[in-house]
């Protein structure tokens, strides 16, 4: 039987993969439809040939390897399961130490190396990939530094769910779902709380904006967005990467209002001073809480959804997965399974809630500094800098934005620049 499902499950994902790569390359139209043709919003009138061709051959190597690797990753949960890894991986564990927070942390070491080592090439092909279209600027050492970092805050985390999770499997088989859900209230604001000034640093060097002139007039639009802040935080991600980025983080009086470097160096203010009342839009409409709350929502559902399927699935395939009770840590791999499908199949969903916000927070900007022309051109150049698609295909729009596309965007500003010119007609 574990054969079976191995082979069928291998069979299913090179059916899959070959669907994906045809479909990017040979049948998606990422054409610019007719009503657009010439327009600002046109990527041939502001992107030179060159620049036309790179970002058409980027954007379908990095979305043919994102809709691969997350069903890769099921595989491999798969595999752990099936070949009885996850059993030996507790075996070890047992065998090491006699406490069982100590066996839980050699478990989860042993499992999430093992993860880490299989999905490497996937990470290296990305890495090397942005590295060689000049989007990431960032060192081996320099990347390699990061990755470690991912994995040991990886480890940490899960090394705590795997404690809680399975204590509370132990003590309610038919509610730890609910309160596993509402310990993880606290512990996502906290996470969020902490991120701005404990998580972030350990990747980057933040410091004040050294231009306090533009550090002025972007307070004074906080301060007018009723935006609690005292300082603008600049990023340097120019020894990383050449996109484009500004945002606001964190929540309480951890908020951070940041932009990278590369966004000023490469924009001048009043294209900056448009992306950041952007981010203050979110801001001001709350969205940070909406998002907060959506997200607490859709988890209170999945985890519901995985202790239904946990159940059925270890009572089925047991035996095949090696798992006789779902309290069994053995049965993590199948959590993390479930968790990443439930994810990838409710990503349509958010993302649609999320590009829908980031609509919003456009709107909010082009009337605050009532500026389109230069917004336009703000777009334009983000465009230029991540060599990212003007018109995607419809299944990476719905499966990988978060924003709108530039097409929708530039579109949006268009209109808006066409009715003030109208009302100034008048």
């Amino acid at each position: 039987m574990a054969r079976k499902i191995g082979f069928y499950a291998i069979l299913a994902y090179l059916i899959y993969g070959l669907f994906i790569y045809w479909y990017l390359f040979y049948f998606a139209d990422t054409s610019m439809p007719f009503e657009f043709e010439g327009t600002k919003a046109d990527p041939a009138t502001f992107l030179n040939g060159r620049e036309l061709m790179l970002s058409e051959e980027y954007s379908k190597i990095r979305d043919f390897l994102f809709f691969l690797s997350t069903p890769f990753e099921w595989l491999l949960y798969l595999f752990i399961l099936i070949t009885g890894i996850s059993k030996a991986f507790k075996h070890w564990a047992e065998h090491s130490s006699k406490y069982k927070f100590v066996q839980v942390g050699i478990y989860v070491i042993w499992l999430s190396f093992f993860a880490y080592v299989v999905t490497f090439p996937l990470s290296y092909l990305s890495y090397s990939l942005s590295k060689s279209y000049h989007i990431s600027t960032q060192s081996f050492p320099s990347w390699m530094k990061d990755e470690l970092i991912d994995f040991w805050l990886n480890f940490g985390m899960m090394f705590v769910i795997v404690l809680v999770l399975y204590g509370l499997i132990k003590k309610s088989k038919k509610r730890w779902w609910l309160y596993a859900w509402l310990l993880s209230i606290p512990f996502t604001l906290f996470t969020m709380f902490i991120q701005p000034v404990v998580i972030d640093p350990l990747y980057n060097d933040f410091y004040p904006l050294k231009n306090k002139e533009l550090e002025a007039k972007i307070l004074d639009m906080a301060n007018k967005a009723h935006i609690p802040a005292d300082h603008v935080f600049e990023v340097d991600m120019s020894e990383k990467t050449n996109s484009l980025n500004a945002y606001v983080t964190g929540i309480g009086s951890n908020s951070r209002i940041v932009l990278w470097d590369t966004t000023l160096n490469r924009l001048n203010e009043d294209q900056i001073l448009f992306i950041m009342a952007h981010e203050m839009g979110h801001y001001v409409e709350k969205h940070l809480y909406f998002g907060i709350a959506g997200y607490l929502l859709l988890s209170l559902v999945g985890l519901y959804l995985i202790y239904r399927l946990m159940n059925f699935l270890v009572a089925r395939y047991g035996r095949v997965f090696k798992v006789l009770t779902v309290g069994d840590i053995r049965s993590f791999p199948l959590f993390l399974l479930l968790l990443s499908m439930l994810m990838f199949a409710s990503s349509p969903l958010s993302n649609l809630v999320a590009r829908y916000e980031e609509m919003r927070a456009d709107r909010y900007a082009i009337h605050m500094t009532d500026n389109p022309e230069e917004a336009i051109s703000a777009f334009q150049e983000l465009t230029r800098a991540g060599l990212s698609q003007v018109n995607p295909p419809l299944l990476v729009k719905i499966f990988r934005y978060t924003h709108p596309t530039m097409l929708e965007r530039i579109v949006m500003l268009e209109d808006y620049e066409l009715e003030k010119r109208k009302q100034e007609g008048k």
